[in-house]
């Protein structure tokens, strides 16, 4: 997988995480009725954002050897550290630390494709 369709990827298991967070106390009683109540998980949850975590750590160190920036790092660190804490301010503050812990994941993603590209773009125009 290249660095670019690591980033997508991260990307989109974030938003999908995300989305899972936020919809599953919508969504939990319809899912214990037709049998997927494991869903709902604890377990599940840390599984999908530890996948995109590691995406992420794979990603941005492959872009980090194009860029030599640390910042979108940063950012995954940040946005992870977030987004496993989400339950530290109860059921009313969940919603806002895990659209918080999200939109960093996903910054940091948007950066590192952005810099990698302009990386890409700087050693191109060097070689002409």
């Amino acid at each position: 997988m290249t660095q670019r369709s690591l980033d997508r990827t991260g990307m989109w298991v974030t938003t999908v995480c995300a989305l899972h967070c936020l919809l599953l106390p919508v969504i939990l009683p319809m899912l214990s009725l037709i049998g997927l109540s494991f869903i709902g998980e604890e377990v599940l949850e840390r599984l999908i954002l530890g996948t995109s975590i590691l995406l992420g750590l794979i990603a941005l160190v492959m872009g980090m050897r194009q860029h030599l920036r640390i910042y979108p790092l940063v950012l995954l660190v940040a946005g992870g550290a977030i987004y496993w804490h989400k339950d530290s301010l109860g059921e009313v503050g969940e919603p806002i630390i895990i659209l918080c812990g999200a939109a960093l994941i996903v910054a940091a993603h948007w950066v590192n494709l952005k810099l990698t590209r302009q990386a890409s773009l700087l050693r191109a125009s060097a070689f002409q």
